[in-house]
């Protein structure tokens, strides 16, 4: 199950890295497998609201946990009841820019992350959960104190997701797409283009190849 912000969720228009990664896993993966969650639907800015489907292939699973302006914030209050009903046993996570701009600081962002694996964890004990860093945005290069909370989030989240994996549950900490620039791989400073989609689908592609064994290595498709 995606779990994120609107870089997760989408835009009218959009194919979204949740699509890039479903393709990958059909010609990687061995098993059966889908996306779930609660939510289907993109951002539309005609709206500002969650009301497109006007995806640019929408012949995919399209579930998800996503919307845009939510972070650990909102998700975690919502990630029991989620995967309880939607059985979710993989988690895909990508949060923490929206806490970060506009509602928590570093730690306590970082204390939401653990409420939200221990809720997780008490729907499904068995529950797996990858986790993706803040990627950095535009507003690191004009808000130094922003950026600074990113980076020390950023570090927390390490070592949270070191200190809450366990064999029966695990935990896997997604390296963050080592090539990906803002000024080239988003079309605003923030949201995903065509190759930041597929270099986030990629991120989680090869973490859970390497950590998991699952799938296989990422080729963009």
């Amino acid at each position: 199950m995606p779990v994120g912000d609107s870089m997760t969720i989408g835009s009218a228009g959009e194919h979204t890295w949740r699509y890039r990664l479903w393709r990958h896993l059909c010609t990687a993966y061995d098993g059966p497998f889908t996306l779930v969650g609660p939510r289907e639907a993109l951002h539309d800015p005609a709206t500002d609201a969650p009301t497109s489907y006007a995806y640019a292939d929408p012949g995919f699973p399209r579930a998800h946990l996503a919307g845009w302006g939510e972070g650990w914030h909102h998700m975690t209050p919502l990630i029991g009841e989620t995967v309880r009903t939607c059985r979710a046993d993989v988690l895909l996570v990508s949060l923490g820019l929206i806490d970060l701009g506009f509602y928590t600081n570093a730690e306590q962002t970082t204390d939401n992350v653990r409420a939200f694996v221990a809720a997780a964890r008490e729907a499904d004990p068995r529950v797996r959960v990858t986790v993706m860093p803040v990627i950095r945005n535009i507003r690191v290069e004009s808000d130094p104190a922003f950026a600074d909370q990113v980076d020390r989030f950023n570090e927390l989240l390490a070592k949270t997701v070191a200190d809450l994996d366990e064999a029966g549950s695990p935990l896997l900490l997604v390296p963050p797409p080592a090539s990906y620039d803002f000024h080239t791989d988003t079309y605003d400073g923030t949201h995903p283009n065509e190759s930041g989609e597929h270099k986030i689908a990629g991120a989680f592609a090869e973490a859970m190849w390497r950590g998991w064994g699952l799938g296989g290595p990422y080729e963009a498709a």
